[in-house]
């Protein structure tokens, strides 16, 4: 049986109150139960009612977080010399053709997106099985694979993130820092699952959210209403 430390078990004992909370609650919740003494990472974490084998049930969508995620990421953008330059004052960390995908060849590299133009995604082809292993081959349905890089770019800085589904129909992604005020985690997480809300597939029929319960790094979930969230999402 797993043994949690006693930051774990107060912030545990907190959310004995209630089965579920609303949207409001659940945000200072999430500030108050984190156990950690750097800054956690808000969570956010869904089961909907979709059948993930079916091609017209997955959720792939992008949001921008209104106040960012807190981290600064690390972007790699595949693109030819003309816009190298462009990239980077974009705010890529990296910019190029032949040497990043040589670097990516060695396997060695600590990049969190990878973005690159049409035109050169049949140079990525000798590396694309070592960028897809990592979650990090350049897709248009993410938004990753674009003639406009320095637009994602600007918005991946900013805090553009992917949403999508697991094979069990779940969804998991983040949506700022403890560090952040009430109301900028209420904001982002409002965003968020507003995209979520206007992906549902039109098959879909009944109940749509099983389950959305949010959390802190080594924090204990935190289960929202989904009705009653879902009802006054817009307010």
């Amino acid at each position: 049986m797993k043994s949690y430390g006693k930051n774990y078990k107060k912030a545990l004992e907190s959310l004995k109150e209630k089965p579920m909370y609303n949207l409001i609650e659940a945000i200072k919740l999430v500030k108050e139960t984190s156990t950690t003494k750097f800054d956690s990472t808000a969570e956010v974490h869904l089961n909907l009612n979709i059948n993930s084998k079916q091609a017209d049930q997955t959720i792939r969508s992008t949001v921008i977080l209104p106040h960012g995620t807190g981290k600064k990421l690390k972007i790699a953008a595949v693109v030819n010399d003309d816009k190298v330059k462009s990239a980077k004052d974009a705010g890529a960390t990296t910019a190029g053709l032949e040497d990043l995908i040589a670097e990516f060849g060695k396997g060695k590299f600590d990049y969190d997106v990878v973005v690159a133009t049409p035109n050169v995604m049949k140079n990525l082809g000798k590396v694309a099985k070592i960028l897809g292993q990592k979650g990090l081959m350049p897709n248009p349905k993410s938004g990753t694979v674009t003639p406009d890089v320095e637009k994602v770019i600007e918005e991946l800085s900013r805090g553009r993130i992917e949403l999508r589904n697991d094979k069990e129909g779940n969804v998991h992604s983040i949506f700022g820092k403890v560090s952040f005020k009430e109301d900028e985690l209420e904001n982002n997480l409002r965003a968020l699952l507003q995209t979520i809300r206007d992906s549902k597939p039109t098959g879909i029929k009944g109940t749509y959210i099983k389950s959305i319960t949010v959390t802190t790094s080594m924090g204990p979930g935190i289960k929202l209403d989904v009705n009653e969230v879902m009802a006054n999402l817009s307010k």
